[in-house]
């Protein structure tokens, strides 16, 4: 524990003595409450349905921004040799950069609690789908960065990176959308593996177990190919 504490520290902090996690932050942002303003001016309504509504979208290029960097940089920089020579597991190393990636997350949506408050004072407001919206967003950031981490282990250039994670995190957010123009026979399968599915099914304020199973199958699994990928060098 204490080596993943010592490089989730590291990472984290890393993010914030560049500029990578301010602009982003911003970014993000401007971007999530501009969508929350006109929404609430236009629809009249006191929700937070186009955030939530927006939040998935802007998570297609927040994520694979944050987390191109994490093995990639290691390996253009030669670090990353370096690092594995201590005594310190694939594991270890796997989760530290992914927790730092996950609570730059959580940082960057913490501010959108002010929408909630606003939304609060101006009327009121299912507490149980808020809540759920919320648990919704956490987990998908979740299963995303545990693509971008893997996507970031695959190479050691920052835009390829980000590229493959993009493209792979936008497939799964997509395949909620196609399915009325699927075979009966493909829609239970492809909705399952949508990210967008689940999300919207715990948005609505009930937890749900397959939705729970779904989401901390693939955090584990993107976690393992990430660790398969880094032993690939011993082969």
């Amino acid at each position: 524990m204490q080596n993943i504490k010592t490089i989730y520290l590291k990472e984290l902090r890393s993010y914030f003595n560049s500029p990578i996690a301010y602009i982003v932050i911003i970014v993000f942002l401007i971007i999530a409450g501009y969508f929350f303003t006109n929404g609430l001016f236009q629809n009249n309504l006191a929700t937070l349905r186009s955030l939530f509504d927006i939040i998935p979208f802007i998570f297609l290029f927040f994520i694979p921004a944050i987390t191109m960097r994490l093995f990639s940089e290691e390996k253009k920089q030669g670090t990353i040799e370096l690092l594995l020579t201590k005594p310190i597991t694939d594991y270890e190393l796997v989760a530290g950069k992914y927790l730092a990636a996950f609570v730059l997350t959580l940082i960057t949506l913490l501010p959108t609690l002010l929408y909630f408050i606003v939304v609060l004072l101006l009327g009121r407001i299912d507490i149980g789908t808020v809540i759920g919206g919320y648990l919704g967003l956490i987990f998908t950031a979740g299963v995303y960065i545990g693509i971008g981490l893997f996507a970031s282990s695959l190479t050691e250039n920052q835009v390829v990176a980000f590229i493959v994670s993009f493209v792979v995190i936008f497939a799964l957010f997509m395949m909620g959308k196609i399915l009325m123009q699927l075979s009966p026979a493909l829609v239970s399968a492809i909705e399952y593996i949508s990210t967008d599915y689940h999300f919207v099914n715990i948005s609505r304020g009930v937890i749900d177990s397959r939705n729970l199973i779904y989401y901390f199958s693939m955090i584990a699994f993107t976690l393992f190919l990430t660790k398969v990928s880094l032993e690939s060098r011993k082969w």
